[in-house]
């Protein structure tokens, strides 16, 4: 092998072993398992312990320089005449106790300042790390104020908005401050796809400790064994929970049946347009069919839905909707559903917080199946949850005590938890199950059922204030936190006065109603309590409520009068309005009177 001095140094030791040695001009005995590789003027040995046989190793040429100590000495003089002008050096180095040299680019002009660079160098890379590690830090721990400046304007307004309105919407709510920090935690950061116990990745031991402890909490909150009944926690939404349910228990194209969205059920249990579309994800890969209420009294005809589902024959029967202002007779929805065949399902998201605590009939006596959001009158996180029954199923009417072997047991577990994952979804928002835990820890307590109480309270407060002023309510009252007013007799519709009561900072929203002919009309609004009763409110505030709600009547009845019902022209005269300015101020003046929860520090 030619070495020459003007080579550079290319040495790769992928699979030399520790003994390389510059050989004689006659190769060197190969001994035990160590194979030899010559080449003219080197050879070095390798241990075949390390060789894959089938890919021989092939011998790696050293392109080192011989030191010479004439030409090393020239060299060094000349280097020392061109000082720090000159571009490269020789330098001598050993390998395994052999003289070796090669050349490099100068970094100064001697010896001394090569090593004095050389530490600059390194203190230049560690202060180049140090700089872009204090650039991370300083990203990562930014407020949201100077990171997004954009949102977080945004956000103060509409936090502005909540403190200075009245909240109205049957479906809203305020969470408490120990939610809110358990929503915007750590905890966000963290993957946990699967079960507890069961987990896709690796570190969830205390994410598994506080789904545990949530699911538990949940069964105790609605006084639940957890021999007869399993919960999941998971779910990112009611609409979510409902369609878990329906994809773990049917196949496509099964049937469901719910009651009527214009009636005041909710879109999640089937819904179709008057023009054929479909709107749900339910009815879009199942097959629904609608029960109603009775357009002149607003109540569940049980009789008409009874006939129906002994002659659709619904795989899933649901009871529970958005609007119904009244109780619901589980009883005779589990008469119904044993004569079709039918699984009961109970959709409980807007009275899931009166059921807790125990001013509401519950579910849990006749159905199946029970969901909920978490977040509507049971104050917690947005999200979902799935109660379902598990073990022994209870003998049938009739059967004799010798009949069967009693292993006829509910098979609802591994299918739902099945659809929620992986079917349906990803890994669970661990920050959202601890703020649900949080929560139900609170429903548990004699203050929530104190809370709840006060809820129904004001409810029956608004509905006789208004009724004694002559309004019109669906049903004539409420049995839980809602009430239908139906404003038609002011010669309204929901929509416009929906818009005047914003404007006024009053929120509550438009719901379909039925006319004396049995025609849907968008002729009412829905008005909820649990909001306002959370910022403290009480029976009198309620009635100043019903007052300002009034007002705002017979501010969308004199612009209706003046600029027609029609959209564009109804909010041209909306702009500007003496009277809506006015009914504002007095809507934040009283709103601000109360603290919001988790602000009032």
């Amino acid at each position: 092998m030619d070495l020459s001095h003007s080579q550079s140094s290319n040495l790769s030791l992928g699979f030399l072993s520790h003994t390389a040695s510059v050989a004689s001009s006659s190769p060197a005995p190969a001994s035990n398992n160590r194979t030899q590789i010559a080449d003219d003027s080197i050879s070095f040995q390798i241990d075949s312990s390390f060789r894959d046989p089938l890919h021989p190793v092939p011998a790696i040429p050293l392109q080192l320089m011989e030191p010479q100590t004439e030409n090393l000495k020239e060299e060094n003089s000349g280097n020392d005449e061109k000082g720090s002008d000159d571009e490269e050096k020789v330098e001598e180095f050993r390998i395994l106790g052999h003289s070796m040299c090669f050349k490099r680019k100068r970094e100064c002009g001697d010896s001394q300042s090569s090593s004095s660079s050389s530490v600059k160098s390194s203190r230049g890379s560690y202060s180049d790390f140090e700089s872009r590690r204090n650039a991370v830090r300083a990203w990562g721990n930014q407020s949201l104020q100077v990171a997004d400046p954009d949102v977080f304007e945004i956000m103060e307004k509409e936090k502005q908005r909540q403190c200075k309105g009245i909240e109205l919407i049957a479906s809203e709510n305020f969470v408490c401050r120990a939610v809110m920090e358990a929503l915007g935690s750590h905890l966000t950061n963290k993957y946990s796809e699967g079960y507890s116990g069961a987990r896709y990745y690796g570190g969830n031991e205390y994410i598994d400790e506080i789904e545990t402890l949530c699911c538990e909490r949940a069964l105790a909150a609605f006084g639940l064994d957890s021999e007869n009944w399993g919960v999941n926690v998971q779910p990112y939404s009611c609409t979510s929970a409902n369609f878990a349910v329906y994809t773990g228990l049917l196949l496509p194209g099964d049937r469901i049946m719910g009651l009527d969205t214009p009636s005041g059920g909710n879109s999640s249990h089937g819904y179709y347009l008057p023009n054929g579309r479909k709107v749900s994800g339910a009815s879009i890969f199942f097959e629904s069919l609608a029960y109603k209420v009775n357009p002149q009294t607003g109540y569940i005809d049980f009789d008409k839905l009874e006939e129906r589902a002994l002659d659709f024959r619904p795989k899933i029967l649901i009871c529970g909707g958005s609007s119904y202002p009244r109780e619901w007779d589980y009883a005779r929805f589990r008469q119904i559903a044993d004569k079709c065949g039918a699984v009961l399902l109970c959709d409980m998201a807007q009275i899931s917080g009166l059921i807790a605590a125990k001013e509401c009939a519950s579910p849990f006596d006749h159905c199946d199946i029970v969901t909920s959001t978490t977040h509507k009158s049971l104050r917690g996180p947005r999200g979902g949850i799935i109660f379902y029954r598990k073990g022994s199923k209870p003998r049938k009417r009739g059967m004799l005590l010798n009949q069967g072997d009693g292993s006829d047991r509910y098979d609802f577990e591994d299918k739902i938890n099945f659809a929620v994952f992986p079917a349906l979804q990803g890994g669970p928002h661990n920050n959202h199950i601890a703020a649900l835990a949080i929560a139900l820890k609170q429903v548990a307590t004699p203050e929530y059922k104190a809370y709840m109480q006060q809820v129904k309270k004001n409810a029956q407060a608004l509905a006789t204030a208004l009724l004694r002023r002559s309004c019109r309510l669906v049903t004539g009252g409420t049995d839980n936190h809602l009430l239908l007013w139906d404003v038609r007799p002011l010669g309204l519709t929901g929509k416009n006065f929906e818009k005047v009561c914003e404007l006024c900072h009053m929120t509550l929203n438009k719901v379909t109603t039925f006319d004396d002919n049995g025609t849907i009309t968008p002729g009412g609004v829905r008005i909820g309590t649990p909001a306002m009763t959370s910022r403290g409110c009480l029976e009198a505030d309620f009635e100043t409520i019903a007052e300002l709600l009034l007002r705002a009547a017979q501010i969308a009845s004199s612009v209706q009068r003046e600029h027609g019902k029609l959209p564009k022209s109804f909010l041209k005269g909306l702009e500007n309005n003496k009277d809506i300015i006015e009914l504002r101020t007095r809507v934040e003046s009283f709103a601000s009177q109360f603290a919001m929860p988790g602000f009032d520090v």
